[in-house]
């Protein structure tokens, strides 16, 4: 309806290993509140460490929705995000809550704020086949390159790497001769929602410091075993939940196909061109609050936060 009060929702966003949680769960505990994740690898049951999932005590207590919701073997793309996200919303909502969307997916988070629409074609199981075995005999980078020929917008916003997005780009043009289609709801620059959006900035030698560190850490926390139990138990190194940063190399070392450390830079190279990415999106979402949080302690950064939105929040 035309002029109806959209419903308020608080943003925390930034690159990887930027204090996301950490500011997310201050903010939640003092409004009372949950959060919302907005993190794609979050939703798989069982992948803890590699896709750094909050434990307990992180989670400060506050409720985290949109975690553990589904088996690796399923797939989870920015459609299922939006309608749950807004389920999720709506439902605090009805509770007199303010949710806290968490998440550094910056094509979730962008599509669910201004209501992209994404083309729902149907798929051709024969050309996906077609399209893998042409990845495995000529290299992603040539199925890349398929796609920068009919679609260079597509082709610049998906990571040659990210195979299973330029693979359904090209399938949707097949089937349909039209590019993915991606229309906003709204008008202008008005948001779905009444939205308070928070980025985390650091200084980028600093951010790839913590990179290297937070991958140390997983490593220590028992990374490899994770993996290797995940794959005694059947998950699939084609599941989609083992294309994740972390789960793919460590995957490939336990096959024998490369070197322990060869596999541990991968991840540490593969999470930095990661959070280069992530600041691709953000670059597009100019309703973005920034904040540096390499200059201030985690308390000083939450009560500035919460400062700057007082008036949001009446």
């Amino acid at each position: 309806m035309t002029g109806a009060a959209r419903d308020k929702l608080i943003v925390v966003l930034g690159p990887t290993a930027s204090g996301k949680t950490a500011l997310a769960v201050r903010l939640a505990r003092k409004l009372g509140t949950d959060i919302i994740s907005g993190d794609s690898m979050l939703v798989y049951r069982g992948f803890n460490i590699g896709a750094a999932k909050p434990n307990e005590k992180e989670r400060g207590g506050v409720r985290h929705e949109l975690i553990d919701i589904l088996s690796p073997e399923d797939s989870f793309s920015v459609n299922d995000f939006q309608r749950l996200a807004g389920e999720k919303i709506a439902a605090l909502h009805r509770r007199g809550k303010i949710p806290i969307l968490a998440g550094g997916t910056g094509l979730y988070v962008k599509a669910l704020l201004e209501g992209y629409e994404f083309n729902r074609s149907p798929e051709d199981k024969a050309y996906r086949h077609y399209l893998e075995t042409l990845a495995q005999q000529r290299g992603r980078a040539y199925v890349h390159a398929m796609l920068e020929e009919i679609d260079p917008a597509a082709a610049a916003r998906l990571h040659v790497n990210d195979f299973r997005r330029v693979a359904r780009a090209l399938e949707v043009w097949k089937l349909g001769e039209e590019k993915i289609s991606r229309t906003r709801r709204g008008s202008g620059d008005r948001l779905v929602y009444d939205a308070w959006v928070v980025g985390l900035r650091w200084e980028r030698a600093r951010l790839y410091e913590r990179i290297n560190q937070r991958v140390d850490r997983m490593v220590a926390d028992g990374l490899e075993d994770e993996v290797r139990a995940l794959l005694e138990a059947g998950v699939s190194r084609d599941a989609p939940a083992m294309k994740g940063i972390g789960y793919k190399e460590i995957a490939d070392f336990l096959a024998g196909e490369t070197g322990r450390e060869e596999a541990l830079d991968e991840i540490r190279k593969a999470t930095r061109h990661f959070a280069k990415r992530q600041f691709t999106w953000y670059r597009k979402m100019p309703y973005i609050h920034w904040y540096d949080a390499d200059q201030l302690s985690s308390d000083i950064l939450c009560e500035k936060v919460f400062g700057d939105m007082a008036g949001f929040l009446q």
